[in-house]
């Protein structure tokens, strides 16, 4: 039976999250002058022996996101910036949420230890705004960090200087896109923009800018203390470390756990989330949320992991798992994924403004015309490729990978 093994909520629910003195007093903040006094490129090194990969959903390589962003430089790069993208609007997903309302001092902590390591100056936390718990405890424990010297002008006498604070965003899902984030941090309408340059280019206000994600910050303090071995002791080969995986559904234990990455999805349905409700037979579970997978029982023993369940045709993404049992419609869970992507497109592309209100199209006429569904969920396949190659950013590019998992495991269900 698996079990729970915590790295980014290792003491969530251990003290009071507006008590920075309760967080110091379980070894908080010890990793922030334990950094203070090493090179910033030994960190990143550090960081990147780890192999710790973004856990916001693409999975690169955080340390090489650190290294690029560090090595950066241009003319008129007066600073760099640290950006944590505290957003978290993919459906389904909750954890970051966890971390802040729970933890939030140590995501500070990892802030600071990755701003130190690549130069930054100067941070935001993008927070979706209607998190206002998680808003309320940031606040307290920013206030608490920087009357305690561990962030502002020079951080406990070493010379570096370190100011964050916080930005709401307004509750668009594109702005958890890195780019578009971004125009909205600087107060434009949150439009993606063209790769390249990249953040660690050319980012927030034209400079060298490092973006992740609460989840990813969260893992930095837990390196820095047990060093690589240790965290590559955990987890997969290829993906090590923990992940918190949120999972939702016709299941009885609906909820977030951490777990080692490779933790199969049968033992996160059976182990941890109590099994299915109602004693249903398990159907299908959307891997990812919005911009995520289905997978079949096919898939209910493959290891939780970037790389494994690519191999499988599936995406680990945000970690969000929506689990369906044998009473739920595919058709009706594919029909409002891509109502919500029609609802979310900004309209800059055309491929994706035109292409996310065609894709409704053929779901209506799909909706009308049972018998006809083969033919139009090739259709479909047609146009979300298209979408894929040539939309600007991550939303138009998204709805393939839903509606290519069903061809490949829910063809007959459609």
């Amino acid at each position: 039976m698996i079990k729970e093994q915590k790295i980014a909520l290792v003491n969530a629910g251990k003290y009071n999250s507006e008590s920075i003195d309760e967080y110091i007093a379980l070894g908080g903040y010890n990793k922030v002058k334990k950094v203070l006094q090493k090179n910033p490129v030994d960190i990143i090194d550090l960081i990147i022996d780890a192999k710790l990969r973004g856990r916001g959903g693409a999975g690169f390589s955080t340390g090489l996101k650190n290294k690029f962003t560090n090595e950066s430089v241009c003319e008129r790069c007066v600073q760099k910036y640290i950006v944590c993208n505290a957003d978290e609007g993919e459906p389904g997903t909750f954890k970051d949420r966890v971390i802040m309302e729970q933890d939030p001092h140590v995501l500070i902590e990892g802030l600071i230890i990755a701003a130190f390591a690549i130069g930054a100056t100067k941070g935001y936390i993008y927070v979706r705004g209607e998190y206002t718990k998680s808003i309320q405890m940031l606040r307290v424990a920013l206030q608490q960090a920087k009357e305690k010297g561990f962030l502002g002008k020079n951080i406990l006498s070493s010379g570096f200087d370190f100011e964050l604070e916080i930005k709401l965003g307004a509750g668009s899902y594109l702005c958890g896109e890195e780019l578009t984030l971004l125009e909205s941090l600087e107060g434009k309408r949150g439009y993606p923009r063209i790769k390249p340059p990249f953040p660690a280019e050319k980012g927030l206000f034209g400079m060298p800018t490092l973006i992740n994600n609460v989840e990813t910050f969260a893992h930095l303090p837990y390196i820095i203390e047990h060093g690589a071995e240790h965290y590559k002791s955990m987890g997969t080969e290829k993906s090590p470390g923990t992940k918190i995986f949120t999972i939702s559904g016709d299941i009885n234990k609906p909820g977030y756990y951490e777990t080692p990455m490779g933790v199969t999805l049968r033992s996160l349905i059976d182990d941890l989330a109590g099994g299915m409700k109602d004693h249903k037979k398990f159907k299908a579970a959307l891997l990812g949320g919005a911009a995520g997978t289905f997978v079949d029982d096919t898939v209910l023993d493959t290891p939780m992991g970037f790389d494994t369940l690519k191999e499988k045709g599936a995406v680990l993404g945000s970690g969000a798992i929506i689990v369906m049992s044998e009473e739920r419609s595919i058709f009706d869970m594919v029909y409002s994924i891509l109502e919500f992507f029609k609802h979310e497109s900004c309209g800059k592309c055309v491929p994706c403004r035109v292409g996310t209100a065609q894709l409704m199209i053929l779901m209506d006429k799909a909706k009308e015309n049972p018998s006809e569904r083969d033919q139009i969920l090739d259709q479909l396949l047609y146009e979300a490729d298209y979408m894929a190659k040539n939309s600007l950013c991550p939303l138009g590019q998204s709805p393939i990978l839903s509606i290519k998992s069903l061809t490949q495991f829910f063809q007959h269900q459609f």
